[in-house]
């Protein structure tokens, strides 16, 4: 099970390159021989870094889809536009696509957040705008989320 951990600020080159750092890519050297997946994030304008075994559990689930099922066919269509197997080079570079940079609307700097198995690739500004926007009804958000009285764990 992978949990991974903080949120990071680099910057990405003129060809789409970006350093991970290094703190995150300790967290991932156990993951470099499999390999990642990078796709475009389904509610927000920002990327999705899978390890390949987390993307390999999520595959499983779609291909459980009844693909006789027009909705269920357009959903996976849509779920897997853009989708590209990535590595790190032997610098600690992962090299973005430019179609997936264009999506993000990736400039120069750049935030790589946790998103507990994946991590997201944001332009720094538009993460710092979603951060922002959701501020205000995080309180309520949490409380819909994680206050349900059978939840066991954070208090």
């Amino acid at each position: 099970m992978v949990n991974l951990i903080g949120t990071y600020e680099c910057k990405v080159d003129a060809k789409g390159r970006l350093k991970v750092p290094s703190a995150l890519k300790k967290q991932l050297v156990p993951m470099f021989q499999e390999g990642f997946v990078l796709k475009r994030s389904v509610f927000q304008p920002c990327l999705e870094l899978y390890p390949m075994e987390e993307w390999e559990k999520l595959m499983r689930k779609l291909n459980g889809l009844n693909r006789f099922k027009k909705k269920n066919n357009d959903f996976i269509r849509r779920f897997t536009a853009g989708v590209k197997t990535v590595e790190l080079d032997g610098n600690g570079r992962l090299l973005i696509p430019k179609d997936l940079v264009a999506f993000a609307g990736i400039q120069k700097e750049i935030v790589l957040s946790s998103a507990i198995n994946i991590i997201e690739i944001w332009d720094k500004d538009q993460y710092e705008a979603a951060i922002e926007a959701s501020s205000d009804d995080f309180a309520d958000l949490a409380e819909e989320v994680m206050g349900n009285d059978d939840f066991d764990g954070i208090s």
